[in-house]
């Protein structure tokens, strides 16, 4: 107990602690050569001390600076759209940026509707959701890059260095061996490949070791880089699947070795295959195996699980034979959809309230206020209320701390540092610590992003020495406006209901289910949007949790295989719809009353936390692939949900 009162409180502990990710060098050098490029140029042409050279370099870094900021791993068409939505939407800030400078209404108009269309729009998906901040952030920053260059100048160099910044992207992109995300799911059927053949030998417990420790760190790589994605992802989402599709090949593959029995070898090389193809994007070459009608029972499990996910995985030939084909939905069912995810939950409503109020009083307190640098109210307010679901109380407390230790940083180096060459080498310093900060801490990614900043403006329009207390009051500002207006005033905003969202999505899961095999085509198509409206509202209570800093992240990511399987079975109840549309046989009704038995039950055992039983969901027809997603969902909350083990 003695201990116990010379430390901080338990609360205050976890608000600050820092993990210790490893360095990520590529980033590193691609973060300290493209911001500072643009800058670099100027400063290698020595007109540094020209304006209009100046004012260049200046935009085309903020161009850089926002193109940088937007890859955080996954394939190379995934990381450019985050970078066109970054550039895109950060040269629009600038534009609308300028109508929202001077007094009067005018101005709070504008930031006001540029507050509530970021709200909206980020709620969307993980690049738009950037795109959204980028918006806000070069809307504040174009009132405070004070250059003599003309509007359609400023927007032409921000884009030079937003093409720039393209350039290290796709040197990385080209040199990386794998995506790190991909490669660890990849390396789990491997692992599995490495046990088969390890079986009945003095390795098989190394074997067995070592596809526990590929299961582990593919989950936690998944799950890792999904806390960082300001939204939904395909990509992830995709690679989670794969992760849960993988269960019963597992439990096929330490049965086998468990009971010594030696495994086909046709079973090894097919876990191979699943693995490189995983890894290289490639399609599977060759015939899915042959089930297995005899044989010991371990070794037909193992056939099993493999015949599993080859199709999950993606056989040309099964694909191409399969009955069910995806339709491309009509545009209003899309325009629907899109509303739905948008407007379509009171979340997203409150968060378009939220974001606008608290930018109209920044923008108001930038008017009428006697502070020094106003637009700096603004941009704080954009930083430290992201629009995104992300944006709990925790967070914002550690992005405002760590905005405040960046504005004394790089207000100190200012005052010592002589303008030129001197305060590039400091910019590309912060740069280059900035991606391993962003993984450790999102306060301290603020402490190195804030001085990178604040040395920008201060290129653009030179502030004298004594300005660090103008910065930190209106620093101060745009942290209460944020934790004021965008959180003591709205309570729900204090917790993230995510089991009760999981028991909504089962629930209207189960209603799906019913109506898809028994009701009319009106009602199935209301189940749906009622299935998909509630897995959109259980992403946005997730995402929320995944913003907070642990023990709440990393108990609410547990949760994200289980999240991701719902989805992947609503997806199986909908191609199990269009293929029944298309001539496949109506499943009988017990069969369809047996599976809804199984999502009730998933229902009470999320409630209760309770363990699911064992017993596999037995369906034939359109049927048995939603049957399939039901078991490894239920297998997934007997073996990972917290509360039930561990």
């Amino acid at each position: 107990m003695a201990d116990r009162g010379l430390r901080a409180p338990a609360w205050l502990e976890e608000l600050v602690r820092t993990g210790r990710p490893a360095v990520p060098w590529s980033d590193v050098v691609r973060f300290a050569v493209g911001i500072t490029g643009p800058l670099v140029l100027v400063a290698l042409l020595g007109r540094l001390d020209e304006p209009t050279a100046l004012g260049a370099g200046v935009f085309g870094t903020t161009g850089a600076l926002a193109v940088t900021l937007a890859p955080q791993g996954g394939p190379l068409r995934t990381r450019l759209r985050r970078v066109v939505a970054a550039g895109g939407f950060g040269a629009v800030g600038l534009v609308a940026g300028e109508a929202a400078s001077g007094a009067g209404w005018q101005p709070v108009l504008v930031i006001g509707l540029l507050s509530a269309l970021a709200a909206l729009i980020s709620s969307i998906d993980a690049a738009l959701s950037l795109g959204a901040l980028q918006l806000l952030v070069y809307a504040a920053l174009s009132s405070g890059l004070q250059t003599t260059l003309p509007l359609p100048a400023e927007i032409g160099f921000f884009l030079a260095g937003a093409l720039w910044a393209v350039l290290p992207v796709l040197v990385q992109a080209g040199t990386e061996t794998a995506d790190p995300d991909r490669s660890s799911v990849g390396a789990v059927f491997t692992a599995i490949g490495d046990l088969l053949a390890a079986v009945g030998t003095p390795r098989t417990d190394d074997a067995r070791r070592a596809l526990t420790a590929a299961l582990n760190t593919g989950y936690d790589r998944v799950i890792h880089s999904r806390s960082t994605s300001s939204g939904r992802s395909a990509e992830l989402a995709e690679l989670a699947g794969l992760l849960n599709a993988t269960a019963p090949l597992v439990e096929g593959a330490v049965a086998t070795a468990r009971a010594g029995v030696t495994a086909d070898p046709v079973d090894v090389t097919a876990a191979h295959a699943l693995g490189a193809a995983v890894v290289s994007r490639r399609p599977l070459v060759g015939d899915r195996p042959v089930a297995l009608a005899d044989g010991p029972p371990t070794r037909r499990a193992v056939r099993h699980g493999v015949r599993l996910v080859w199709n999950v995985v993606g056989d040309p030939e099964e694909r191409a034979s399969a009955a069910v084909v995806r339709e491309a939905l009509p545009w209003r069912l899309r325009v629907r959809d899109l509303l739905d995810r948008t407007t379509g939950n009171a979340d997203s409503r409150a968060f378009v309230v939220r974001l606008t109020l608290c930018m109209v009083i920044a923008e108001v307190a930038r008017q009428r206020l006697p502070i020094e640098r106003p637009y700096w109210v603004l941009l704080t307010v954009a930083v430290v209320l992201k629009p995104d679901f992300g944006s709990v109380f925790s967070r914002a407390v550690q992005r405002g701390a760590g905005t405040l230790l960046g504005v004394l940083l790089g207000s100190a180096l200012l005052a010592v540092l002589p303008k030129g060459a001197l305060v590039l080498v400091a910019m590309a310093l912060f740069a280059a610590v900035m991606p391993w900060a962003r993984n450790a801490n999102f306060g301290l990614f603020s402490v190195f992003q804030t001085p990178l900043v604040i040395m920008l403006l201060d290129l653009a329009a030179p502030s004298p020495s004594d300005l660090v207390g103008p910065r930190l009051v209106d620093t101060l500002i745009g942290c209460a406006i944020v934790l004021v207006f965008g959180y003591l005033l709205w309570p729900q905003t204090w917790r993230a209901p995510l089991d009760d969202a999981l028991r909504g999505a089962a629930t209207a899961l189960d209603r799906f289910v019913d109506a898809a095999f028994t009701g009319t085509p009106e009602e199935t198509r209301r189940a749906r949007r009622t299935s998909y409206r509630a897995l959109t509202e259980l992403q946005t209570q997730l995402q929320r949790r995944l913003a907070e800093p642990p023990p709440i992240s990393t108990r609410a990511a547990a949760w994200y295989p289980v999240i991701i399987q719902l989805e992947r079975t609503s997806d199986a109840v909908t191609e199990a719809v269009i293929a029944m549309r298309a001539g496949e046989e109506i499943p009988p009704r017990g069969q369809v009353e047996v599976l809804r038995r199984s999502i009730r039950g998933l229902d009470h055992d999320l409630r209760l936390h309770r363990t699911p039983d064992d017993t596999e969901i037995h369906a034939e027809g359109v049927l048995a692939p939603v049957a399939r997603e039901v078991d490894a969902a239920r297998r997934l909350v007997r073996q990972r949900a917290p509360g039930i083990r561990g």
